[in-house]
């Protein structure tokens, strides 16, 4: 199980990023839109005063259950050894197991 401060601290970045992601994206396209070099230097530096949070790169995808940042499977919302757990639980449906 991850530290619930570490959870709190994703959690928190996710509010940031859906905060700002609209003012991120416009800035991106105005940059691309502007043609002088210094206007764009003027847009970057807005996009840039944002908060480092919220740029969305920084985002973990995490296990659902048990909060791991590592080997996630998109699909599930699980980490490895966690989706594995189950299936070998038959708690996912379709999902089959292997064994070796």
């Amino acid at each position: 199980m991850a530290k619930k401060s570490l959870i709190h601290r994703e959690k928190k970045r996710q509010k940031l990023e859906q905060k700002y992601h609209l003012i991120r994206r416009s800035s991106k396209k105005e940059i691309s839109k502007v043609p002088s070099l210094s206007e764009k230097w003027k847009i970057h530096g807005k996009l840039q005063s944002s908060p480092r949070n919220s740029a969305p790169t920084r985002l973990h995808r995490r296990c659902f259950s048990t909060g791991r940042p590592r080997a996630n499977y998109r699909d599930f919302g699980l980490s490895g050894h966690i989706l594995r757990e189950m299936v070998h639980a038959c708690l996912l449906p379709g999902a089959t197991r292997s064994s070796w």
